[in-house]
């Protein structure tokens, strides 16, 4: 347990976000929430995200505020 506590942190949900955890991300332009990530790593300072649709690891650190672990809307056809 103690090597799980070193490579994750907690974000502001409780939730521990290992590596390979699909996440929701908060987009910069309208703050909304944006799917189709995963953590590909936590860094100092934050995380670093894989997108999922080209396995992409974006070229920022993204801070715990603006990750969450991926939510599920039930009942819509597009999800």
């Amino acid at each position: 347990m103690a090597d799980s506590v070193m490579t994750a942190e907690r974000n502001p949900s409780g939730t521990i976000l290992t590596e390979g955890t699909r996440i929701d991300v908060r987009n910069r332009f309208v703050g909304g929430w944006s799917h189709g990530f995963e953590v590909a790593a936590h860094v100092e300072g934050g995380y670093l995200i894989r997108r999922l649709s080209d396995d992409t690891v974006l070229p920022d650190v993204f801070a715990e505020d603006d990750v969450r672990p991926e939510l599920h809307k039930r009942g819509l056809w597009w999800y």
